[in-house]
């Protein structure tokens, strides 16, 4: 019984050594709360910097005047924060941990200004209605890093019966490079399994910050298993500048395939515009919370 007791009593010891030797941010670095403040307040101000205005101000001018904004509200300097960035993205795994934080953050404002957990699934996403559905089962926001294991990440989903032949499908999601430096390469990639084993892929490149779409060809057959992988490249320059890509409101569309109506018009995809708002009521609110800013509904 002693010598159990003194076990017991060393493990504790162990544990706690271990605790107190777990590495901190240094000093002269902004730290992991304080750090993940600021991007929350980066995230809405972006958003709210790419809603369309009268003002002939360029998005990307916008995006630069919100994000200095944000900046003086935590009393940081640009200086600073890039250095802070620069420490964490060498430490990406407690970047990711930070960035997780940043998007739940997100999320419960959304849930606590009265928004269903289905707006929160597809924040800032389209409403789909009729024979359409968003159908990604995955994150709906990643980060990703030029350097392994962090540039790629893949997905697979397998079809249910609610698949239909005929069906057509679109990856769509908006992207933010947070770069110091560099070209810009990224890679999304979609792949479709149909019912006969024949596969049928899809690629394209994007190097700007924006929305992105893939959109798959008509086919008869039906589909079995959808798969594909976001990636970021390290560009031809081999050097230290940071480089991060944020991925955000991912969605994978189905269409079913519509059947011609008696007057033989073509079959059609639609999303309805009156219902296809980027921007739910209670986001809206969320941003409006956040920043006094009334943003704008935008029809896709």
């Amino acid at each position: 019984m002693w010598q159990k007791s003194i076990y017991i009593i060393y493990i504790g010891i162990g544990l706690s050594l271990m605790s107190a030797c777990k590495p901190s941010v240094p000093s002269n670095f902004i730290q992991p709360g304080d750090m993940e403040d600021i991007l929350y307040d980066y995230y809405v101000s972006q958003g709210i910097a790419s809603i369309p205005s009268v003002s002939s101000e360029n998005e990307e001018y916008k995006r630069d005047m919100y994000f200095l904004a944000v900046l003086k509200k935590h009393h940081v300097t640009k200086a600073d924060f890039d250095s802070s960035l620069v420490y964490y993205y060498t430490r990406a795994d407690r970047f990711v941990d930070i960035y997780r934080n940043v998007q739940d953050r997100l999320s419960q404002d959304a849930l606590d200004l009265g928004a269903s957990e289905g707006e929160v699934e597809r924040y800032t996403a389209q409403s789909l209605t009729g024979d359409t559905a968003n159908i990604w089962e995955g994150a709906r926001c990643i980060m990703l890093t030029p350097y392994a294991p962090y540039n790629r990440i893949q997905f697979v989903q397998k079809a249910d019966t609610s698949y239909h032949k005929g069906d057509r499908f679109m990856l769509a999601f908006k992207s933010n490079y947070l770069f110091q430096g560099g070209s810009k390469d990224a890679i999304v990639y979609l792949a479709l399994k149909y019912e006969n084993d024949s596969i049928v892929s899809k690629v394209t490149r994007f190097s700007v910050s924006g929305n992105t779409q893939l959109r798959t060809e008509d086919c008869d057959l039906k589909v079995k298993e959808l798969m594909g992988y976001f990636y970021l490249g390290e560009g031809m320059e081999k050097n230290t500048d940071l480089k991060l890509l944020f991925l955000t409101d991912i969605q994978l569309i189905r269409f079913h395939k519509q059947e011609k109506d008696d007057s033989s018009k073509p079959a059609t995809e639609v999303i309805k515009a009156d219902t296809a708002k980027v921007i739910p009521d209670s986001v809206r609110k969320m941003q409006r919370h956040q920043f006094g800013v009334k943003p704008v509904s935008k029809e896709i």
